[in-house]
């Protein structure tokens, strides 16, 4: 039996059991991966959902104009019911979120702008404030408002609640959600909570964030808010979706965190999730204390990890935010205490460097000459010199030396080695603070990873 169009894939995602990642938790941890709807997040649900009754109330007319403004995932949602029902869409976003996501939503036929970040929310500037203006000034068009439109929190009320109480038989005890809209974990929340007012509704949150202080007092502090990385949850404002009764606790997840944890969602689970898996996760492990071992916890991951390879996914963006916490060429020296640099000179014979590997169990010699570095040395360029040429052992080592070793940054990760210690190069040299030489080999790096 086939589907009529793509809209008919949205929902009924899998619950996926966590093992190796939490089994230092006392409890049960279940993901809803939301990445298998069609457009790899949980927002294709309230995106149909807000246009069904939008059309159903008369607000959009046939071949009108969707304006939405949105971190990506709303607008591809919006973007893929748009083609099948035939609208157009303009979608404002900052310039915080990652390139794949404002290319996805082009690719699919939206009309894209970038706006600042760094302002407040009624700044002219501001993505909100843009997507309003265009709404007045495009003709037949439709600002869909995620933020206070109440048909977000109903698809999940109407779809996301109660796939999680069946798929857990009833067993859920709590639902942690990476909040930004409310629409998700109050609609999802609400629904729950009458099915067992006992479940507990986490919401976690994003320092630079006001969510959780909102929650926790009141009060509207724009002192809580300042720029921050994560992608896809907290606000600088309260939208009307929100019912703070649904919420049981709120914690604050770092950028960091966040980030680190979703790379190990991927490594560890085969689960390639977008950031805010990655601070879901996290979220559960900042209130572990008031979990058992009876408990079900459900965590919802929002989205696809292929939106964020240039950043959580990349090494160097994570390297340059000091997000990973990487082993450096001095860490692989000092490891194994400052040793002497074992060296040779061109004009030394072959004999004598073949003594020296011996003597100090070594396969790589860098060739200096008067304290410049000329050339390399290896056990297994001699050995196929060896073979082809009988009496090389009198030979001078300026007849039969390889390129010299590449100079690395006594501060370079281990992880950027690969790129310089290859099948033909063996070692790199690095220099410490002092100025000293050091020898770094690829049996170095296996020592080191294998002790991290």
């Amino acid at each position: 039996m086939w589907l009529n169009n793509i809209l008919e894939t949205i929902g009924d995602t899998p619950l996926i059991k966590l093992n190796k990642i939490t089994s230092d938790l006392p409890c049960t941890v279940l993901a809803k991966v939301e990445y298998f709807n069609p457009g790899n997040s949980i927002k294709d649900r309230m995106a149909l959902k807000m246009l069904e009754v939008a059309e159903q109330e008369g607000k959009i007319k046939p071949g009108g104009t969707i304006i939405e403004g949105t971190s990506g995932n709303t607008g591809m949602g919006l973007a893929l019911a748009a083609c099948v029902k035939g609208y157009k869409c303009i979608f404002t976003t900052t310039d915080k979120q990652s390139k794949e996501k404002v290319d996805i939503l082009k690719a699919v036929g939206a009309e894209v702008i970038v706006c600042p970040t760094n302002v407040e929310p009624e700044d002219p500037r501001s993505y909100y404030s843009v997507s309003k203006r265009l709404a007045t000034e495009v003709p037949n068009s439709w600002y869909v408002n995620q933020y206070d439109n109440l048909a977000n929190r109903q698809a999940h009320y109407e779809q996301t609640g109660p796939e999680i109480w069946e798929q857990t038989e009833g067993k859920v005890t709590h639902l942690v959600v990476a909040t930004g809209t409310g629409g998700t974990i109050i609609g999802t929340g609400r629904y729950l909570k009458e099915k067992n007012p006992n479940i507990k509704i986490w919401a976690i949150d994003s320092y630079g964030s006001l969510l959780k202080k909102y929650f926790e007092t009141g009060e509207l502090d724009m002192n809580e808010v300042y720029p921050y990385i994560s992608e896809g949850f907290g606000e600088d404002f309260v939208p009307e979706n929100y019912d703070m009764s649904v919420i049981d606790a709120f914690t604050k997840v770092t950028d960091k965190d966040g980030a680190v944890m979703a790379r190990r969602l991927a490594k560890e689970e085969g689960l390639f999730c977008g950031y805010s898996a990655g601070s879901c996760l996290q979220g559960v492990y900042n209130l572990k204390d008031q979990l058992s071992k009876d408990d079900v916890v459900v965590c919802i991951f929002h989205d696809h990890g292929s939106r964020y390879v240039g950043k959580i996914y990349n090494d160097e963006w994570m390297l340059e935010r000091g997000f990973l916490d990487v082993q450096t060429c001095k860490d692989l020296v000092s490891s194994r205490g400052r040793q002497r640099l074992i060296t040779v000179n061109p004009q030394q014979t072959v004999m004598e460097a073949i003594e020296l590997m011996k003597k100090y169990d070594i396969e790589n010699i860098p060739v200096f000459e008067d304290a410049v570095q000329v050339g390399a040395v290896s056990e297994s360029r001699l050995f196929d010199v060896m073979l082809q040429h009988a009496d090389i052992r009198q030979k001078t080592i300026s007849e039969i030396m390889e390129k010299p070793y590449p100079v690395v940054d006594f501060h370079t990760p281990v992880e950027r080695l690969s790129s310089f210690i290859t099948r033909e190069n063996g070692a790199v040299l690095t220099k410490d603070e002092s100025g000293s030489y050091h020898i770094v080999t690829k049996y170095d790096i296996i020592q080191g990873l294998s002790k991290s």
